[in-house]
C-alpha cells in the first residue's frame, strides 16, 4: 500500500512540475490545467498499481493514444473548457429567456389591445342601447300619432258619410 501511495505522489509531482511550467510560461488559461488534471486522473485510473512493475516507457504505447486523443480534444474542441462551455450554455439559456420575454411582451401587447377593443366595444354597446331606446321611443310615438291620425280621419270620414246620408252637416234627418 505504501508503494502505491508513493507512485501516486510521484505522478502527482510530475503533474505539479508541469503545472508550474504552465504557470511560468506563456501558456495561460484553464485549458492546459484541465488537460493535465484529466490526464492525471486517466493515468491513475488506468494503471494504478501497475506502475510499480512497469518498465521505463512501458506504458507509452497504450497511453500515448489516449494522450494524443485528449491533446486533440483539448486543442480543438471548444467544449473542452468547462467555463467556456458553461458560458455558451448560459448564452443559449439567456437567448431562450429573451425570446420568452419577447413572446410574453407581445402577448401582453395583444392582451392590452384586446382589453382596449373590449372597452371600445363596451362603449359602443352603451351607445347602441341608448340609440336603440331612443329609436324605439321615436317609432312608438310615430305609431301613436299615426294611430291617432287614422282614428281622427276615420271619425271625419264617418261624419262625412253620415252627413251625406242624413242630408247635411247638422244631421237633420238622422237625429
Amino acid at each position: 500500500m505504501i508503494a502505491i501511495d508513493a507512485i501516486f505522489r510521484e505522478s502527482n509531482n510530475h503533474f505539479q512540475l508541469l503545472r508550474e511550467y504552465f504557470n511560468k510560461s506563456r501558456i495561460h488559461g484553464r485549458i492546459p490545467f484541465a488537460f493535465l488534471e484529466d490526464m492525471h486522473q486517466r493515468f491513475v485510473r488506468t494503471y494504478g498499481g501497475a506502475v510499480l512493475s512497469a518498465l521505463p516507457y512501458g506504458m507509452n504505447d497504450e497511453f500515448s493514444r489516449v494522450l494524443s486523443q485528449q491533446m486533440e480534444y483539448y486543442s480543438n474542441d471548444p467544449n473542452a473548457d468547462r467555463i467556456n462551455r458553461l458560458k455558451g450554455e448560459m448564452s443559449q439559456v439567456r437567448n431562450v429567456m429573451i425570446e420568452n420575454i419577447d413572446k410574453v411582451l407581445e402577448r401582453g401587447d395583444r392582451l392590452e389591445l384586446l382589453v382596449d377593443k373590449t372597452a371600445n366595444m363596451q362603449g359602443n354597446t352603451f351607445r347602441f342601447r341608448k340609440q336603440a331606446r331612443r329609436f324605439k321611443n321615436t317609432v312608438w310615438w310615430r305609431n301613436v300619432r299615426l294611430t291617432v291620425a287614422l282614428i281622427i280621419i276615420l271619425i271625419i270620414v264617418a261624419y262625412i258619410v253620415t252627413a251625406f246620408v242624413c242630408n247635411g252637416p247638422t244631421l237633420p234627418s238622422c237625429v
